[in-house]
């Protein structure tokens, strides 16, 4: 049972006001001494001619005799709901044990399509540290629409075109190494692309060069066309080593250069649409009316740029996919761009187009590092994760836990690590990189949570042989426990919550408090205690079970694997 929902159908019942209005004024008390649900009695005062105190008063005796509800309040024109604890318990667990990974699951998504665009690292280039803020954010946001009942299309919108490439194939044909580079090609190339800028900052005339090269590319010119089809696939298996290492996928890698030739057909309906104007031989859409730079979409040369790329992507996507949602998962520097381009489409009389949605997140700061991969001095993604793995392993020997595969519970916390800490708040807010904060077992972080998850599984194993799958759950009543289960029985609601503001810092700061309130369940209900009674224990062993359940599937959609002891 739904105690929430069945408190608003009683509501509904007894005042005749609709059940959306009811839905919207109950809410849930700051303070749990003041009951689990409050219902303000103000809205009635017009209908039903009385002051909101006596309302609350008159309601409060005729809700008094249900059985889900231990206690009711009027105070000062509010009802305040106390649910029957051992009620509340044995029938939350008892459905979420049931459920089991499909608890918390949702049917909004049903018949729905949503896309999402994340990582788009640029090829030839280093998959480095800052590619995982959009990375992460990316992949937990497509679990939790799929954990909603969405149809989610995964795509990586590679950086695969651009006047960059004229200059990688100028480097290439001049200091390239062929050998070197089939050994490790992004390394190889980022120091040649290096290499062109410096050697163009005292031979301007590289950049000309750079260019020509990329015009070639655009025609279809077949030696740059091949060198660039090369790039490609090497970065491609660099990326996806590096994307299986955090158990990232996509459905689509279609990059700048897929949308290459369907430019021309934009560039005729913004015209048709009689949105473009000429500004120093350019053709843009103006959107000063909107204190907006002009958007581009022809250069003077007649030359399309990444915001005519852009649009046509999105009239792609619309095309192939009839998406309800086209979410971009990119920096907040480019939230400018964005509007523009949105703006663009609505002008064309693209209805759809309001159902593109910027998801904007903010910079990693590695004191005394820069990403810039012009100068070189860049942080490969890969060196990272792999040392925090490595610390991961030193910190476990030394406290010499004993665990069957240290390579594998090294892997998954030393990534889950870096994974909760880009998840661990508002998307927008900028992170410090931090080992000390990321890798410490008693904070707030994946240690921390997967160790609530692990220290459950052990209790589990500890009972093997005790069957609690019929266990009397109004033995493990308390207040630590009541506490617990209601945060069960709020799964559902923290990933609807991250969804409806793309903001899997919800999921994360759900799961955090759900440990906090395991550990402190276990610490003050003794479970396998010799002094705990067998049906005491076989309620509390069942809280146990349907926690590590819901602990594993919230980090699931946070992209973090558990582990099962350490």
């Amino acid at each position: 049972m739904d105690f929430k929902e069945h408190i608003i159908d009683k509501l509904q019942e007894l005042t005749g006001l609709e059940r959306e209005a009811i839905e919207k004024a109950v809410e849930t008390p700051p303070d749990e001494k003041l009951g689990d649900l409050a219902f303000p009695c103000f809205p009635l005062a017009k209908v039903m001619r009385k002051a909101p105190p006596i309302i609350a008063q008159e309601l409060k005796e005729q809700l008094s005799s249900d059985e889900t509800i231990a206690q009711v309040d009027a105070v000062g024109g509010y009802l305040n709901f106390f649910f029957n604890k051992a009620m509340f318990i044995s029938d939350t667990v008892t459905a979420a044990r049931k459920a089991g990974e499909d608890w918390g699951k949702s049917e909004m998504g049903n018949g729905k399509t949503v896309l999402v665009e994340y990582s788009s690292p640029n090829i030839a280039k280093p998959f480095h540290i800052g590619h995982l803020f959009s990375t992460a954010v990316g992949n937990s946001l497509a679990r939790i629409y799929k954990f909603l009942g969405y149809d989610v299309e995964s795509l990586n919108h590679l950086g695969d075109w651009g006047t960059q490439f004229g200059k990688l194939i100028s480097a290439y044909k001049r200091w390239g190494d062929a050998k070197l580079i089939e050994k490790d090609p992004i390394n190889e190339l980022l120091k040649i692309y290096v290499k062109f800028h410096e050697e163009a900052e005292k031979d301007p005339s590289l950049e000309d060069e750079a260019r020509e090269y990329f015009k070639k590319l655009e025609d279809g010119d077949a030696e740059t066309t091949e060198l660039w089809k090369y790039f490609k696939d090497q970065s491609l298996v660099e990326f996806k080593r590096v994307y299986d290492m955090l158990g990232v996928s996509f459905d689509s890698y279609n990059g700048e250069a897929f949308y290459s030739d369907k430019m021309d057909e934009v560039v005729d309906m913004l015209r048709t649409a009689d949105i473009l104007t000429e500004s120093e031989g350019a053709q843009v859409v103006d959107l000063s009316d909107m204190n907006m730079p002009p958007c581009i979409i022809l250069k003077s040369d007649g030359a399309t740029i990444y915001a005519t790329r852009d649009i046509a992507a999105a009239l792609y996507r619309h095309r192939t996919y009839n998406f309800d949602k086209n979410i971009y998962v990119v920096g907040l520097p480019q939230s400018l761009h964005f509007r523009q381009i949105f703006e663009t489409m609505k002008r064309a009389g693209w209805e759809w187009s309001k159902d593109c949605h910027h998801v904007g997140f903010g910079l990693v700061k590695l004191p005394g590092k820069s990403m810039s991969t012009r100068h070189g001095d860049v942080v490969f993604l890969e060196d990272v994760l792999n040392e925090s793995i490595e610390k991961t392993r030193s910190i476990i020997e030394n406290n010499g836990a004993n665990v069957d595969d240290i390579d594998d519970v090294s892997k998954k916390i030393g990534i889950g690590a870096i994974l909760y800490t880009f998840l661990k708040n508002s998307r927008e807010k900028d992170i410090v990189f931090s080992w000390d904060t990321m890798l410490d077992f008693d904070g707030e972080s994946a240690p921390y949570c997967m160790y609530g998850y692990a220290r459950g599984k052990s209790i589990l194993r500890r009972a093997e042989g005790i069957d609690y799958s019929t266990a009397d759950l109004t033995k493990a009543v308390s207040d630590d426990a009541y506490t617990l289960v209601k945060l069960i029985n709020s799964f559902g609601d923290a990933v609807a919550d991250a969804a409806d503001k793309n903001e899997p810092f919800y999921v994360n700061r759900y799961v955090t408090g759900l440990v906090k309130a395991f550990n402190k369940f276990y610490n003050t209900n003794p479970i396998m205690r010799d002094d705990v009674d067998e049906e005491t224990k076989k309620a509390r062993l069942a809280i146990v079970d349907a926690t590590c359940t819901v602990i594993k599937s919230a980090l699931y959609l946070l992209g973090i694997e558990v582990v099962e002891s350490m």
